[in-house]
């Protein structure tokens, strides 16, 4: 006998998605938003050379600004209002959260409830507000340095840090917007129709380098082409995996009821920390470059140095690259998931793991449970990520790679994210339409 959400799922076809009209508003809307953020990524910086820039990144596209112009969909390239993207927004909710795990004072507005929450968003503001400021500047004197600004000055520095700022906010609000009015989360939408929007142009270029002999031939695009949708199975698998501890409620007395025992189950995900350790260990990584690139060619020596060293695809590179994302990994999934105050959460709500006392035997539990699955997972997460820089490092740092990494990471988790919020909008019309079909009191209403 089928259960009610397969019966649900079975009725979820084209004509019932016609008649989800608030659904259909919803995605329109999401796409709206969508294209202007696109747009915004062909507007240029004002006093920028768009010859000399192009030429100077084509050059570079191989480290620091051709991984930022994944994230910013091309806006780096073009060195667009938008190139920061929303990428010190996710740096800043990052430290938020680190933050609120460590310091007792914000721990403390964190558990306030709703009222906390908007507090703890507009500390985030205000730390993106200040962080956006500071690699604006830091492009700006880089751009400035390089000789790729028409009429170089404090003008220019001042105009070009306010446009960036502005861009950072608008695109903030922006996010805001389609997660209140849209479908899907809007900041990792943003960042989702960037890296899709080079996706075809990266794909061309690899099929046009082994059409031509440049680079890789036509066995080598065919293994990539493989190895590609066989990461995109792997991560959907492991994004879906779950580990299910099972949980017992004992019989209780609601009025003159017994109600029977009932069983349930805590599931917990193999890879709870999602894709923030990658994005925050790309960002530390990251670092070195942006002050090279600010300072120009009178670095220190010992700069200079270490920008050679933690390029992208060097072997120093790929094992700190690894390091930060395996120490992230334990760190946030610590903050994410409070095993005390689970196990403190159950104990209150009177349910119990079979075999293990309620509270400080069942903290120890789960403490072991989630270890054992965040090793697995900061191998997962390690493996995708720097199975790219090892291509990189083997072959050419020019040829796109879009098989791994942060990208592919963030393109499936929200694409599973965005369908899970469709069907949500789907089953919530087949309910409404039951109602409606119905005679109950709530159909009337």
């Amino acid at each position: 006998m089928t259960s009610a959400a397969e019966q649900f799922a079975s009725n979820m076809t084209l004509s019932s998605f016609a008649k989800a009209e608030e659904l259909k508003k919803r995605l329109l809307f999401t796409l709206g938003a969508l294209i202007v953020y696109r747009l915004g990524t062909f507007v240029p910086l004002p006093g920028i050379d768009p010859a000399a820039f192009a030429q100077g990144f084509q050059s570079q596209q191989g480290g620091l600004l051709g991984t930022l112009n994944i994230f910013a969909g091309g806006a780096v390239e073009r060195m667009a209002i938008f190139a920061l993207n929303i990428m010190p927004y996710i740096s800043a909710s990052i430290i938020m959260q680190l933050m609120s795990a460590v310091i007792p004072s914000l721990e403390a507005i964190k558990k306030e409830g709703e009222q906390g929450r908007r507090q703890i968003n507009q500390y985030t503001r205000y730390l993106t507000v200040f962080l956006a400021t500071m690699q604006g500047y830091f492009i700006a004197v880089s751009l400035q340095g390089q000789g790729f600004v028409t009429n170089p000055g404090p003008f220019f520095l001042v105009t070009s840090v306010v446009t960036l700022v502005g861009g950072v906010m608008f695109l903030l609000w922006l996010g805001e917007q389609i997660t209140a009015r849209g479908v899907g989360n809007g900041v990792s939408l943003i960042i989702f129709a960037g890296i899709v929007a080079e996706l075809p142009r990266a794909i061309a270029g690899l099929l046009d380098q082994g059409r031509t002999g440049a680079g890789v031939g036509g066995g080598a695009i065919l293994i990539i082409a493989i190895l590609a949708l066989s990461l995109i199975a792997f991560v959907v698998f492991m994004e879906r995996s779950q580990r299910r501890v099972l949980v017992q409620y004992p019989r209780r007395q609601v009025g003159q009821k017994m109600t029977q025992g009932e069983k349930s189950h805590l599931p917990l995900k193999l890879n709870p920390s999602g894709v923030i350790p990658p994005i925050f260990a790309s960002s530390l990584l990251l670092l070195p470059a942006t002050a090279f690139g600010a300072i120009g060619e009178g670095a220190p020596e010992w700069l200079q140095t270490l920008n050679i060293l933690f390029a992208p695809g060097k072997p120093l590179y790929i094992a700190f690259y690894a390091a930060l994302i395996i120490g992230f990994t334990f760190i946030y999934t610590s903050v994410v998931f409070n095993v005390e105050d689970v196990a403190d959460n159950l104990k209150k709500y009177g349910g119990f793991i079979q075999g293990y006392r309620p509270g400080a035997r069942t903290a120890e539990y789960l403490d072991f449970v989630v270890t054992r699955l965040t090793v697995i997972g900061a191998m997962y997460l390690t493996f995708v990520c720097i199975l790219p820089e090892v291509l990189k490092a083997g072959y050419s740092a020019s040829i796109p790679v879009y098989i791994g990494g942060t990208s592919l990471l963030i393109v499936v988790s929200v694409t599973l994210d965005t369908v899970s919020q469709i069907q949500g909008h789907l089953v919530a019309q087949q309910y409404e339409s039951l109602i409606k079909k119905s005679k109950l009191r709530g159909g009337r209403r």
